[in-house]
């Protein structure tokens, strides 16, 4: 027997907010006949070919550490660079650069959502495979 992933869940103080912010990020939509609102607890969004979850739940208490548990985001469209650009623009906030930190072209960006909780910005398969590798 095995098990698979439902969905991720992210603790956060505002599940609305925090989820519209995703939305935006991952191009991910409400749950049909389920839509979040604002003052709801827990927020679910989900991609739009329903193959991933993400439920923003409210937690008293804020983030303090370094997250256990991150997403890496894969550029659909467009380079590493453009996307970290657009992610900047949406209100990321950059914690850590990495580029290049394997050689010319490699490496990743540590970035924050509006409420601290970081995931990284890696390059896109073309620009993997430009590289020769499948490594970020």
């Amino acid at each position: 027997m095995t098990a698979r992933v439902s969905h991720t869940t992210i603790d956060c103080r505002n599940a609305y907010e925090l989820s519209e912010w995703w939305k935006g990020v991952l191009d991910y939509v409400d749950v049909e006949g389920d839509p979040n609102l604002p003052g709801h607890e827990e927020c679910m969004i989900l991609s739009r070919d329903g193959s991933h979850r993400l439920l923003f739940i409210e937690v008293p208490e804020a983030k303090t550490l370094k997250n256990r548990l991150h997403l890496d985001l894969d550029p659909v469209e467009g380079t590493r660079d453009e996307e970290l650009a657009r992610l900047l623009a949406h209100g990321a906030t950059e914690v850590a650069d990495h580029r290049g930190i394997h050689g010319p072209g490699s490496g990743w960006v540590i970035l924050a959502d509006p409420e601290g909780n970081e995931f990284c910005i890696l390059r896109n398969a073309a620009e993997r495979a430009a590289a020769g590798t499948t490594q970020a």
